[in-house]
Order: structure tokens, then C-alpha cells, then sequence
């Protein structure tokens, strides 16, 4: 649900439609902006792969973010240090926040 909310709203403001780019991972897909670089990845795994405590599935978003803005945002509920990217230009985003 969370997916699709964004993925209409990047469409309608950005002209951004998701890719799929692994076949293995259909779950997985990626925005990117109009220079071809990535801005966001949208991910589905074992909640333990980011540090919670629960081997359930979790939606993520993970995107690009200003430095001095990551350290004030993984304070606050919800947001994690970048999953499987450079942890210093992207920030984890859950999408399901019942699992908190």
C-alpha cells in the first residue's frame, strides 16, 4: 500500500515510474532521477537484515539524503541508517511501522 502511494506520487510529480532490475528479487525496485542516478530503492526482507528484532518481512525505502539530516533522522522512529548503500548519503525509511 505504502508502495503504491509513492510510486503514484513520483509518477504524478517526477515522471518517475519504479524499475525492476533483478529478476531474483521481484520485490525490489528502484526510482531514478533524470540523469539516470539512483534516488531511491524499495526493498522487502527479514527485518533482522536492519537491525530489528523480528525475522518477519518488512517493506523499506531506502533514498538519498543530505549528511548533516541522516543523524538527526535515525533518532526518530522509523528511520535507519542506509541498508546495502553508503551509510553516510542514504537513510532506511520502514514502511511498516507496526513492527516498532
Amino acid at each position: 500500500m505504502y508502495r503504491d502511494t509513492i510510486f503514484q506520487y513520483v509518477k504524478k510529480q517526477y515522471g518517475t515510474i519504479p524499475e525492476y532490475l533483478w529478476n531474483d528479487l521481484p520485490d525490489s525496485a528502484i526510482l531514478r532521477n533524470d540523469n539516470g542516478k539512483w534516488y531511491a530503492v524499495f526493498m522487502n526482507l527479514e527485518g533482522f537484515k536492519i537491525g530489528l528484532d523480528t525475522k518477519d518481512r518488512v517493506d523499506i525505502m531506502v533514498v538519498k539524503c543530505k549528511p548533516d539530516m541522516i543523524s538527526v533522522m535515525t533518532h526518530m522512529k522509523g528511520f535507519l541508517p542506509g541498508y546495502h548503500m553508503d551509510k553516510s548519503n542514504w537513510i532506511t525509511i520502514l514502511l511498516q511501522q507496526r513492527i516498532l
